[in-house]
C-alpha cells in the first residue's frame, strides 16, 4: 500500500524548510544536522512575518503597560509614607520650616527620607491621591492583560496552523517518497515522526512565554537602571554568570533532547512491531524475548529523558539561588538607600516589584529551554524526513494510453536493491496482449521485483519497460497504476464494511457491481452469512479469516477492472478446495486481459501461457508448461520436487542458489 499511496503529481504546494545536508542512508539512524533555534524557527515561522509582528506588538504594549505599573504603585506608598511622616509635624507650618526643625535637631536620616518625599506638615494621608494612582495601576495591568491575552490567543493560533500544515506536508511528502524509503525503516519510527515528533514542535512553538519573557526582562532592566542605576548594578552582575551556566547547560540539554526524540521513534517502532505480529510472538514463546527487548529500549528512553530533564531542570535551582541572592541585596542596600536619601521607599518598592519581575523569566528559564529544545529536536527529525529525496517526477507532458492492450516489454532492464547486489542484468521479455505469464523461481530470484518496476514502485537502473510501445517512464504513475490491478500475499484490508473494502479500487461502483464482483471471487457465500452481510465493518476482532480476506482482495481485483493483472501468490492463505474455486475465477478475471502470475504454488499455473523461470536476476527458462516438463530442466526439477514424482528421485533442490541478499 506504501506505493499505492504515491500516486499524484509532486506539484503540492509543501513547506520547503528542510535543512541542507540532511540526508539518511536507507536503513541507517544517524543524528540529525544540528541546525540552530533560529535556524528551525525561522524555517518554521518565516512564512508568518505579518503573525509574528502582531505577536510582538501586542507584547510590547502589554509589557510596557505592566511595567508602568509599578511605577505607580510606587507613587501610592510614597504618598501614604508622606501622609504618615506629615502627622509628626504640626499643621500650618511650611516645608521648609519642617526642614530647619529636622536640621536643627540634627536628625539627617528624618531629613534625607523627607527631602526624597512630598511631605505637607500636619495633612495627614491623601487617600484621593492614593487612590487616584491605585486605579491607573489597577487599569494598566488590565489593558496590559487583556493584550497578553491576546497575544498568546494569536500566537498560539499561529502555531497550531503551522503545525496543521506541517502535518499535511509531511502527509505529502510521504505520499511522494519512494517505496525504498519504506523498506528501509520501520513502520513505527516514521509514524513517531509524524505523531510525536510533530505534537513536540506544537508545544515548542508556544511562544507567547519566552517572548513575553524577554520584553518583560528588558522592560524591567531599563525601568530598574531609570529607579536607581546602583541597585540595577547590583542586581545584573550576577546575570552573565547565570546565563553562561545556562548557556552550557542548553547545549547538553540539547543533545540530550535529540537523544530522547529519536529513542522515542524506536520505542515506538518495537511497540508498534510486537503490537501487530503479537500471534507470531505468542505462536514462537518469544514474549520473554521481547519484554527484554523493550525493556532494553525502554530504559534507553529512561536513560535519556532523565538526562534531558535533570540537565535542564539544574538551571531552575540555580536560578532561584541568584534570585534569592539578588533580592536580599537589593532589600540590604535598598534601605541604606533610602535613610540615606538615596531613593525614595516607593521607589524601593518599585525597584523590588521590577526585580520579581526581572527574575521571573529567568527563574523559568530551564522550563523555556527544555519545552524549546524538544521542539528544536524533533523539528531536525522532521526536516530530515522533508529532505529526504523524493520519487522522480512525473513528466510534465505525460504519455497517455486511451486504451490498453496489454503489450509488455522489458528490453535490457538492470536493477540492484544494493550497489554490490545486482537483482535484474540485462533482463529481457516480451508479454503479448491477452497472456498469462507466470513467474516461478527461487526466494530472492526477482519476481517481485519484476512488478515493482512494471508498477513503477521502483526505477530499473538501466534499460526500459515499454506498455503498448509506450516507455512507462513517460506515464504518469497514477494513470498507470490505474490500469494495472494487483492481488498480492500479504492482505491489506482497512477498518471498514466489506463493500467499501471490495469498492475500493471502483469507489463508484454501485452495490449490485460489488455484490457481482463478490460472487465472481467466492465471496458472496461468507458474506451473506454474517449477521452484518456486506455493511459487516472489518477491523481488529477477526470476523473473518486470513483466507477470506484474500478472498476480498480478490474480489477488489475483479471490481476494479484493470487492463493489466498482478497476481502475488494470491491463493496462498486459501486452502485447497477454495484455491480450486479461486482459479476459476482467476481463469474467468484473466479472459483478455495481460496476466502476471508469481506463484510457487506450480498448481496454480499449469495452463499459463507463458512460464518464465528467474534464477538470481535472470530468466533461465521459458516455455508452457508442457514444453519445459519435456526439456527437463529447471522447472522440471522443481516441479517434480513438489510433488514427489519420479524425476525428483527425492534428491533434488527445488531452488537452486537463490540470491538470498537480494529481495524477490
Amino acid at each position: 500500500m506504501s506505493g499505492e499511496r504515491m500516486a499524484g503529481g509532486t506539484d503540492a504546494k509543501r513547506l520547503r524548510t528542510s535543512a541542507q545536508g540532511l540526508r539518511r542512508d536507507t536503513g541507517s539512524e544517524q543524528a540529525p544536522a544540528q541546525l540552530t533555534v533560529v535556524e528551525v524557527f525561522g524555517r518554521l515561522l518565516g512564512p508568518r512575518r505579518n503573525h509574528l509582528m502582531g505577536v510582538l506588538l501586542l507584547g510590547v504594549c502589554g509589557v510596557a503597560l505592566s511595567v508602568a505599573g509599578p511605577v505607580f504603585l510606587g507613587k501610592a506608598t510614597d504618598q501614604v509614607f508622606a501622609g504618615m511622616l506629615s502627622q509628626r509635624f504640626p499643621p500650618g507650618s511650611t516645608r521648609r520650616e519642617m526642614l530647619e526643625e529636622l536640621r536643627a535637631n540634627g536628625d539627617t536620616t528624618m531629613l534625607a527620607i523627607v527631602n526624597r518625599v512630598d511631605v505637607v506638615p500636619g495633612q495627614g494621608i491623601d487617600f484621593s491621591r492614593v487612590t487616584h494612582y491605585l486605579v491607573i495601576a489597577l487599569v494598566l495591568y488590565a489593558v496590559a492583560a487583556v493584550l497578553l491575552l491576546l497575544q498568546g490567543r494569536l500566537i498560539t493560533t499561529m502555531a497550531q496552523r503551522v503545525v496543521t500544515e506541517l502535518r499535511e506536508q509531511v502527509e505529502d511528502k510521504l505520499a511522494h517518497l519512494p517505496l525504498r524509503y519504506f523498506d528501509g525503516r520501520p513502520r513505527g519510527e516514521v509514524i513517531s515522526r509524524v505523531t510525536n515528533d510533530i505534537g513536540a514542535i506544537a508545544i515548542g512553538l508556544e511562544l507567547a512565554q519566552p517572548v513575553t519573557a524577554a520584553m518583560t526582562v528588558a522592560g524591567s532592566l531599563l525601568m530598574m537602571f531609570y529607579i536607581s542605576p546602583l541597585l540595577t548594578l547590583v542586581l545584573v552582575v550576577t546575570v552573565p554568570v547565570l546565563l553562561l551556566l545556562s548557556g552550557r547547560l542548553a547545549r547538553r540539554s540539547q543533545v540530550q533532547a535529540a537523544e530522547r526524540m529519536t529513542r522515542t521513534g524506536l520505542l515506538f517502532a518495537h511497540v508498534e512491531e510486537q503490537y501487530t505480529g503479537h500471534r507470531t510472538t505468542w505462536l514462537f514463546g518469544r514474549q520473554d524475548e521481547d519484554d527484554a527487548s523493550f525493556v532494553e529500549h525502554n530504559d534507553a528512553l529512561y536513560e535519556s529523558s532523565v538526562g534531558a530533564v535533570l540537565i535542564s531542570g539544574m538551571i531552575r535551582p540555580l536560578s532561584m539561588f541568584v534570585t534569592s541572592l539578588n533580592y536580599v541585596l537589593i532589600a540590604v542596600i535598598g534601605v541604606l538607600l533610602v535613610t540615606s536619601g538615596g531613593i525614595s521607599l516607593g521607589g524601593v518598592q518599585a525597584f523590588l516589584q521590577y526585580s520579581a519581575q526581572f527574575n521571573r523569566p529567568i527563574g523559568q528559564i530551564g522550563e523555556i529551554i527544555q519545552r524549546t529544545q524538544a521542539g528544536v529536536a524533533s523539528s531536525r527529525r522532521v526536516f530530515d524526513l522533508l529532505d529526504e529525496p523524493e520519487q522522480p517526477a512525473d513528466p510534465a507532458r505525460p504519455t497517455r494510453l486511451e486504451t490498453v492492450c496489454g503489450h509488455v516489454e522489458f528490453r535490457y532492464v538492470s536493477f540492484r536493491y544494493r550497489p554490490d547486489t545486482p537483482v535484474l542484468e540485462n533482463l529481457s521479455l516480451t508479454v503479448h496482449p491477452g497472456q498469462t505469464v507466470a513467474v516461478v523461481g527461487p526466494t530472492g530470484a526477482g519476481k517481485t521485483t519484476l512488478v515493482n518496476l512494471l508498477l513503477r514502485f521502483y526505477e530499473p537502473d538501466s534499460g526500459r519497460i515499454t506498455l503498448d510501445g509506450a516507455d512507462i517512464a513517460g506515464m504518469n504513475r497514477a494513470e498507470l497504476r490505474a490500469r494495472i490491478g494487483m492481488v498480492l500475499q500479504d492482505v491489506w484490508l482497512f477498518d471498514g464494511t466489506i463493500a467499501d473494502n471490495i469498492a475500493y479500487g471502483n469507489p463508484d461502483a454501485a452495490f449490485d457491481e460489488i455484490v457481482e464482483a463478490a460472487r465472481a471471487a467466492h465471496v458472496d457465500t461468507f458474506v451473506r452469512a454474517l449477521p452484518e452481510g456486506y455493511h459487516t465493518v472489518l477491523g481488529d476482532d477477526d470476523v473473518i479469516s486470513a483466507g477470506e480476506k484474500q478472498l476480498i482482495t480478490v474480489a477488489r481485483a475483479f471490481l476494479a477492472r484493470p487492463a493489466i493483472l498482478v497476481l502475488d501468490e494470491a491463493t496462498s492463505a486459501v486452502d485447497t478446495r477454495t484455491e480450486a474455486h479461486i482459479q476459476k475465477a482467476m481463469h474467468t478475471l484473466r479472459a483478455g486481459r495481460t496476466s502476471f502470475v508469481i506463484a510457487h504454488r506450480l498448481s496454480t499455473i499449469r495452463d499459463a501461457d507463458l512460464i518464465l523461470v528467474m534464477e538470481s536476476g535472470r530468466v533461465v527458462e521459458q516455455g508452457d508448461h508442457e514444453t519445459l516438463m519435456r526439456t527437463a530442466g529447471p522447472y522440471a526439477r522443481m516441479y517434480a520436487a513438489q510433488f514427489g514424482t519420479p524425476e525428483s528421485g527425492g534428491a533434488e533442490e527445488p531452488y537452486g542458489d537463490a540470491a538470498a541478499t537480494a529481495k524477490g
